[in-house]
């Protein structure tokens, strides 16, 4: 599986930006599709995430009503679109794809990361 992120860049606090994953392989669809962020000196943070086939949108409550999340009719994409940006959502957006059974992570796959940058 591979995964590629786009969208990201400079915007002005309260601005938006939308993101996108584009993820290729077999059976995306299965994939429980995420969103996380990190900081320099930081963990990475969950962000958001739509389950397999589009099922179990859930975003981070350090986010939610601002951020929101989707994944494309074709289930190979994922969306992130944010919105009233802070310089707290600074950091770069990695795009990360799970295939899990009975609660166990079988294959984990990680985009490349793309940087996001809140400043005036």
């Amino acid at each position: 599986v591979q995964l590629v992120e786009s969208g990201g860049g400079l915007v002005q606090p309260g601005g938006s930006l939308r993101l996108t994953c584009v993820a290729s392989g077999y059976g995306i669809s299965r994939y429980h599709l995420r969103w996380l962020r990190q900081t320099p000196g930081q963990e990475r943070e969950w962000v958001a995430a739509v389950g397999p086939d589009g099922r179990d949108v859930t975003v981070a409550d350090s986010v939610k009503g601002r951020f929101t999340t989707s994944r494309g009719g074709d289930m190979n994409t994922i969306y992130l679109d944010m919105q009233a940006m802070n310089v707290g959502d600074t950091g770069t957006y990695f795009c990360n794809a799970v295939l899990a059974r009975g609660g166990e992570k079988v294959f984990e796959f990680w985009g490349q990361g793309i940087q996001v940058t809140v400043s005036s």
